[in-house]
């Protein structure tokens, strides 16, 4: 097929921008011709409370047909590239805001005037801080696609509710930072952090990795912190806003002194890895969810995962096997779970259960789910079933 991927990419930082960039490996990889057409100014500086681009550094993942026309702030490019995609097949489009919407929208109806079907790739139907019209203006671009891919059953449901007329679930595939970690890394990385904790004996180090916005829950694993003694918890991450200023201030309450290591600011891909080595556990906190791939960055690198039950974590982790799964914004659970890791002989079984990762296989089968959603082919045309690509 001659496919037409639209969404962020290099120089934009974070998980959209590099599983966009790789959506279109893989569609190539599959045999497809397939070019990547990505944007210049993304959106405008305000809605976005940091630096949009990777600073100063060189590209996670690239795709070697790329282009960068888009600009939020000239309409002329949403419709050039429109008018561009008509000959395709297939035109891949990739929301990040509700403020898109607009561009997308008029890129769409360009391209509406050759013969491309049109899916959406959304990672969230609804945004995760509400905002004045997102739902009116998910909901114009949900019924202008043919059909939408999204990552969870409970984002098919809200497609579904937003008027989409036909939604496939695929699972997503993993595209850790700091790339695939090398053969016999996993097992080395174990062994040293054995060694660490029979020297640190009843410390457990707790890593908590990505933006810090509230509805990851960081805060809640520092009041967690505060009842469990034996926990030292490193929050690295970009701050937003009154989350990052929480964060902070629970840093500078005694009962965490000298517990908590916080690292503010982008973590570049290549240090990723060298922070899950330092750290014997990946928390992921989180009030609500949609759909993550950070259970699969934790396992690849042999790290058992304290989550909440939102989102896909419950589906990815085991309670009891490969990690520890509480009730969402509940400090309590939270802190019980804690208590659980600092258990040595628990916590050593829980990194035994961590289960190999296809790094491979996932890409293929979201591949094939998405050119299926373009053709047509096995879509959910109904709230209550969906298609669902596994990464297992």
């Amino acid at each position: 097929m001659r496919i037409v991927v639209v969404g962020p990419t290099h120089p934009y930082k974070g998980g959209v921008a590099a599983h966009t960039t790789r959506t279109a490996q893989a569609l190539a990889d599959a045999g497809h011709d397939v070019d990547l057409v990505s944007w210049s100014r993304l959106y405008p500086a305000v809605l976005y409370p940091g630096e949009q681009a990777v600073p100063a550094g060189e590209p996670e993942f690239e795709y070697e047909r790329t282009s960068r026309p888009l600009r939020w702030d000239r309409p002329p490019s949403w419709w050039r590239v429109g008018r561009d995609a008509r000959s395709t097949e297939l035109l891949v489009v990739t929301v990040v805001v509700p403020a898109q919407v607009p561009a997308l929208l008029a890129l769409i109806r360009a391209a509406r005037r050759g013969a491309p079907r049109v899916v959406l790739l959304a990672h969230n139907v609804a945004p995760h801080e509400s905002h004045p019209g997102a739902r009116w203006l998910m909901t114009r671009l949900i019924k202008a696609v043919d059909a939408v891919l999204v990552h969870s059953a409970q984002m098919a449901q809200e497609a579904h509710a937003l008027g989409a007329r036909a939604v496939t679930v695929a699972a997503l595939p993993p595209h850790l930072p700091g790339g695939d970690p090398a053969p016999g890394e996993r097992a080395e990385q174990a062994r040293r952090r054995r060694e660490r904790r029979e020297r640190e004996p009843g410390v457990v180090r707790v890593l908590f990795l990505g933006m810090i916005r509230r509805y990851k829950g960081a805060d809640l694993l520092l009041e967690a912190a505060r009842d469990v003694p034996g926990v030292r918890v490193t929050v690295a991450g970009e701050h937003w806003g009154r989350a990052g200023e929480r964060v902070a201030a629970l840093e500078a309450d005694p009962a965490l002194a000298q517990r908590v290591v916080r690292r503010a600011g982008y973590v570049p891909a290549g240090q990723v890895p060298v922070l899950l080595a330092e750290h014997d556990v990946l928390a992921l906190p989180y009030r609500h969810a949609t759909a993550s791939q950070n259970v699969l960055l934790a396992h690849a690198h042999g790290l058992p995962v304290l989550a909440t039950r939102v989102g896909t974590f419950p589906g990815q982790v085991t309670d009891g096997v490969d990690g520890v799964l509480v009730a969402p914004d509940d400090v309590g659970a939270l802190a019980a779970g804690l208590r659980r890791l600092t258990d040595p002989a628990e916590l050593a079984r829980l990194e035994d259960g961590v289960p190999d990762v296809d790094l491979v296989t996932p890409w293929r089968v979201y591949a094939a789910a998405l050119t299926g959603a373009g053709l047509g082919h096995g879509a959910d045309a109904g709230p209550r079933r969906d298609n669902v690509g596994s990464s297992s």
